[in-house]
C-alpha cells in the first residue's frame, strides 16, 4: 500500500508579521527559524509513519507545492520516518489559490501511481482554509474522511476509521483509496531521531514541475487577490490612575467612571 502524506512549510508560530509601506511582506523569528513544518502536518507524518509501521504501508510519500525552501519540512518529514519525499515546484504554479493548489496536489498524487491514502492536516497555519483536502479529494474522485481521530483498520480494499464531531465521535467505512484529514487527538508526532536527521540531511529530493504533471500552462487562475497587504493599525488608548484615600473609595470613583462610561 502507498501512502501520500501531503504537508506545507508554514511561518513559524514564533515569528512575527512584517509588513512595509510598500506591501511586502516578511517574517521574523527571534529563534532564526522563521519557517518550519506547518504544525498540523507534524500529525499527519506521524499517522503516515504509522500506517508503515501498523498496517502494512510499503511507501510513505511526503509530498508539498512551493518553492525550493519547503526542502526544508520535507527533510523533516523523512527524519520522522517518511520513505520518500517529492516537491512540486514551478514558476507557473506560483501565488495559487487552495483550488489551484488541489489541482497540483491531485495531478501529483496520481503521478505517483496506486495511491491508496492520502493524509492531510487539517489545516495549514498560514491560509487556515481547510479546504484544499477536500478539494484534492473531489478532483480524484476518491472518498473524504474528514476529522480523523483514529484509523481503526485496513483491509480487504476498505478503511475504518474514528471521526471527530462537535458532539462526539463517530466510526465510518469507506473503500480505498481515500483523501484523510486528521486532528491533533489522532496521535503523539514523535521527535526525529538524530540518525533520521543525519539520513535527510543527505537525501536528494526529487522535483517535479508543472509539464512533469500535465499543468505547463498552470493550474487555473487564482481567485485570492494578495494584491493590498498591510499591518493593522496600532490600537490607540489611554490609562488613568485613580488616586483616593482607601480602597472602598476608589473602588467607588471607578464604579462611577464605568457607569458613566456605560460599560455598566
Amino acid at each position: 500500500m502507498k501512502v501520500v502524506v501531503s504537508i506545507k512549510q508554514t511561518p513559524s508560530t514564533t515569528a512575527v508579521l512584517v509588513v512595509d509601506g510598500g506591501g511586502n511582506v516578511s517574517w521574523d523569528d527571534p529563534g532564526g527559524k522563521p519557517n518550519v513544518l506547518n504544525p498540523w502536518d507534524e500529525y499527519t507524518v506521524e499517522e503516515g509513519v504509522r500506517l508503515k509501521e501498523n498496517h502494512g504501508a510499503t511507501d510513505v510519500i511526503a509530498l508539498t507545492v512551493g518553492s525550493e525552501e519547503s526542502q526544508d519540512a520535507l527533510k523533516t518529514c523523512l527524519a520522522m520516518g517518511c520513505t520518500e519525499a517529492i516537491l512540486v515546484t514551478d514558476p507557473a504554479l506560483q501565488g495559487l489559490d487552495s483550488l489551484g493548489t488541489a489541482r497540483t496536489l491531485a495531478a501529483a498524487i496520481q503521478k505517483a501511481g496506486d495511491v491508496q491514502v492520502a493524509i492531510f492536516g487539517r489545516q495549514a497555519i498560514d491560509g487556515d482554509t481547510g479546504q484544499t483536502p477536500v478539494q484534492v479529494a473531489r478532483k480524484l474522485g476518491w472518498t473524504p474522511l474528514t476529522f480523523v481521530s483514529a484509523i481503526k483498520e485496513i483491509s480487504d480494499g476498505k478503511i475504518t476509521v474514528e471521526r471527530l464531531l462537535d458532539d462526539g465521535k463517530e466510526t465510518v467505512t469507506a473503500s480505498l483509496p481515500v483523501v484523510i484529514t486528521t486532528v491533533k487527538e489522532i496521535n503523539e508526532p514523535r521527535y526525529p531521531s538524530l540518525m533520521g536527521i543525519r539520513k535527510a540531511n543527505r537525501a536528494n529530493i526529487p522535483t517535479w514541475s508543472a509539464a512533469d504533471l500535465g499543468l505547463a500552462d498552470g493550474a487555473g487562475t487564482s481567485n485570492v487577490d494578495w494584491s493590498n497587504v498591510y499591518a493593522i493599525p496600532p490600537r490607540e488608548g489611554s490609562v488613568e490612575m485613580i488616586e483616593a484615600d482607601s480602597v472602598e473609595e476608589q473602588a467607588k470613583i471607578l464604579a462611577d467612571k464605568l457607569f458613566e462610561e456605560k460599560v455598566i
